[in-house]
C-alpha cells in the first residue's frame, strides 16, 4: 500500500487518478480548493484523506504536505495534476492571464514538490508525477499562454530528475494528447481578455474549435489513470509517458522535424567552434 497526493482531484484527470489509486488498494490524499466538492467526488473511506489545496499558495502546499504525513506516515507518489487553459493569440492574452497561467499549470507543481521533497528525501525514496500537455513538446497555435506553461514543466521536471535522483527520488513526465476531461469546460477554460482586429476571424475559428472540441476528445482519462497505476508497479518510472496514440503522432513528428533541421544545417552548425 502506498500514499498518493494527487492534485486537482475534485474533478476531470485528477479524480480518475485518484479513483483508481483507491481502487487499487492505495491510500490517498485528493485535495482541491473546494473540498467539500472534493469529498462529495468521492463518499467516505477510511483511505482517503481530502485536504484544501490552492496550488498557487505555498502555505497551503506546505500544510497539506504536513496534514499527509501527519495522517499517513509518509507520501509514496505525488501527482502534479491541477491545471488551467487560457487560450488566446499572444497579443490578446493579457499580463494577467499569462502569470495566472504560470501560477497555476508551472509554479504550481513547484510549490507542492518543495513542500514534499524533504519527507521523501528523510525516506530515501518517492515519485512525482506531473501531467504535462503534447503541448509542451509542440507549441499550437492560440495556446501561447499553455504551452509556455508546459514547457516549462518539463524543463523543469528534466532538470529536477538529475538532481534528486540520489536521493532514490523517480520522476516522470505524462505528455496526453487530448483527453475527454474538463479542461475544456467554462470552468477551466478561459479566453483571451484583449482583442486586436488583426486576429478576430482566426480567433473566432480557434474559440469554435476549442469549444467544439469539449466532450469529443478520444482519449479516456480512466484509461489513463490505470495506465499511471500499471507504470508505479514498474520497477521504475519511465522519464516520460506519451499517453495517446495522437501522442505518440505528436512526438514523432517532433523528432522528424528537429532531425531534418539537424541534417539541414549540420554543417554550418558544426562550423562554430573557435580553431586553434
Amino acid at each position: 500500500m502506498s500514499v498518493w497526493f494527487i492534485t486537482g482531484a475534485g474533478r476531470g484527470m485528477g479524480l480518475h487518478i485518484a479513483k483508481a489509486a483507491l481502487a487499487a488498494g492505495h491510500q490517498v490524499v485528493a485535495t482541491g480548493r473546494n473540498t467539500a466538492k472534493v469529498a462529495e467526488a468521492f463518499g467516505p473511506s477510511e483511505n482517503l484523506l481530502v485536504v484544501k489545496l490552492d496550488v498557487t499558495s505555498p502555505d497551503d502546499a506546505i500544510a497539506a504536505a504536513e496534514a499527509t504525513i501527519e495522517r499517513f506516515g509518509r507520501i509514496d507518489v505525488l501527482v502534479n495534476n491541477a491545471a488551467s487553459f487560457f487560450a488566446g493569440y499572444f497579443e490578446e492574452l493579457s499580463s494577467r492571464q499569462m502569470d495566472l497561467q504560470l501560477a497555476t499549470s508551472l509554479v504550481g507543481p513547484m510549490n507542492v514538490t518543495r513542500a514534499f521533497l524533504p519527507a521523501m528525501r528523510r525516506q530515501g525514496e518517492g515519485k512525482i508525477i506531473s501531467i504535462s500537455s503534447t503541448a509542451g513538446l509542440v507549441g499550437y497555435e492560440f495556446c501561447t499562454a499553455y504551452s509556455a506553461s508546459k514547457f516549462g514543466l518539463d524543463g523543469w521536471m528534466e532538470a529536477l530528475q538529475t538532481e534528486i535522483d540520489p536521493f532514490g527520488i523517480q520522476t516522470m513526465i505524462v505528455s496526453p494528447g487530448f483527453f475527454r476531461t474538463e479542461l475544456l469546460t467554462t470552468e477551466s477554460t478561459q479566453y483571451a481578455e484583449l482583442t486586436f482586429a488583426d486576429y478576430a476571424a482566426r480567433r473566432a475559428q480557434q474559440e469554435a474549435f476549442w469549444t467544439g472540441a469539449n466532450g469529443t476528445q478520444g482519449g479516456d482519462p480512466a484509461k489513463l489513470a490505470q495506465a499511471l497505476i500499471t507504470l508505479d508497479r514498474e520497477a521504475a518510472l519511465p522519464r516520460r509517458f506519451l499517453a495517446g496514440a495522437d501522442a505518440i503522432a505528436t512526438a514523432e513528428q517532433k523528432i522528424a522535424t528537429l532531425q531534418k533541421e539537424i541534417d539541414a544545417y549540420r554543417v554550418l552548425s558544426s562550423s562554430l567552434a573557435i580553431e586553434g
